[in-house]
């Protein structure tokens, strides 16, 4: 390719000074792309002497076919990336992070990025992103264990507080002690074996032992577990009991009051991460979706 487009430029300029100046190469390299082109075609093509520079017959009767074929190159070449950027951008993350966090947030990338609609695939599995599955992930991790084999860019991290329905407080809207506890319904939701100190609500027993007197026991709590994190909020969102929760996941409830903080004792999260692989075909749009997501937050 390099040689057929140092001909294509030396023929349309009849000199190889300003073929090298289009190509931005030395005129020594066009001649010797030039001969090298010569070599396989078995002809000269170019008259060298006497100047000025022309073409030769072989030289003549191949010109037009090369320039041709370039330009097909060129307008295939661009019509291959004008139907890239109008395809959907596939991101994956989370159910729960898609659900409560990303798609309220959708209407505002429709506006300013119409041309790259998105492709939202909600799954608590880890999607390849090298075997091509999806073009960009959303993952959430420690910052000890942020994602490796790809460039990863945090997002937002997050704190686990215990919150209810303020239906459930007294009439002075909070709890004086976490004794008041006692009689009330725990929400769980479901931890991966693979997340070796997740926040937890025996956790957060635990700790609350050891900064206030009388904490009921966890074993005495009544409980009530969900596979599913989404189910859990909206368990408690309903009134049915106390959840410990991601900030990030219930911000839009604790801002609007449907849920309140019921201790100033918050557990350490994790981190969202953005992670892409380092060679993406469409690593321009990409970034630039990156870039958006930090700024909606």
């Amino acid at each position: 390719m390099v040689e057929l487009r140092a001909f294509d430029a030396a023929a349309r300029h009849l000199s190889f000074k300003k073929a090298a100046v289009e190509l931005g190469v030395t005129p020594t390299a066009i001649s010797h792309q030039i001969r090298m082109l010569e070599g396989y075609c078995g002809h000269a093509l170019f008259r060298r002497r006497p100047r000025p520079l022309s073409l030769t017959e072989a030289g003549a009767r191949l010109f037009p076919i090369i320039r041709d074929g370039l330009e097909a190159f060129a307008t295939g070449i661009a019509a291959i990336r004008r139907d890239g950027d109008k395809q959907a951008l596939r991101v994956t993350t989370t159910n729960a992070f898609a659900s409560r966090w990303l798609v309220p947030r959708l209407p505002r990338w429709s506006r300013e990025h119409q041309e790259t609609p998105l492709e939202v695939i909600g799954t608590d599995s880890v999607v390849d992103l090298q075997a091509g599955d999806a073009d960009v992930a959303i993952r959430y991790a420690t910052n000890r264990k942020a994602p490796k084999n790809g460039i990863a860019e945090e997002l937002v991290t997050d704190r686990f507080w215990p919150v209810c329905s303020p239906q459930l407080l007294p009439t002075e809207k909070r709890l004086r002690r976490v004794a008041d506890l006692k009689g009330h319904c725990l929400i769980h939701s479901y931890w991966s074996p693979a997340d070796l100190d997740p926040p937890t609500w025996q956790k957060w027993f635990t700790l609350a032992q050891r900064k206030w007197r009388d904490v009921p026991e966890f074993k005495d709590m009544q409980h009530l577990s969900f596979r599913e994190e989404l189910h859990a909020i909206e368990a408690v969102v309903a009134g049915q009991g106390f959840g410990l929760f991601s900030s990030v996941l219930v911000a839009e409830e604790l801002a609007s009051g449907k849920l309140v903080k019921t201790f100033d004792m918050p557990l350490p999260g994790y981190c969202f991460y953005v992670f892409r692989r380092p060679d993406h075909p469409r690593e321009k749009i990409i970034r630039r979706f990156s870039r958006w997501l930090k700024s909606v937050k």
